[in-house]
């Protein structure tokens, strides 16, 4: 059974989804200087943005998804940094194709009535 992410780093620039494992997996360590088996998942996305794919660690080996929009388009965020950190919430609205930046605000710190 493949794992529900608790953590998911997006990797921001996109990547040729000819790729599997192992190429995503070198990608995550050359480029991002992490592991692929470090207990997250990373997901990756087309030059579209209409296709993603994950991997995730289980424990025992890497599982790679993939998922693709029939219409419309994966919101991804323009970041200065290589990776973007996700809750669950956000990547549960990530993959359904809504605007998960949009459904949450951060407090204002001097919002007044």
């Amino acid at each position: 059974m493949i794992p529900a992410p608790t953590q998911v780093w997006l990797v921001v620039e996109p990547v040729d989804m000819r790729a599997g494992i192992d190429g995503l997996s070198q990608r995550i360590q050359n480029t991002l200087g992490r592991s692929p088996c470090d207990g997250t998942a990373y997901a990756f996305r087309n030059q579209q943005r209409n296709r993603i794919k994950l991997l995730v660690w289980d424990g025992t080996g890497v599982w790679l998804c993939s998922r693709r929009l029939h219409r419309g388009r994966f919101v991804w965020p323009r970041a200065d940094t290589p990776v973007f950190h996700l809750s669950a919430r956000q990547w549960q609205w990530l993959i359904t194709g809504v605007d998960w930046q949009r459904l949450e605000v951060a407090p204002q710190a001097h919002w007044r009535v």
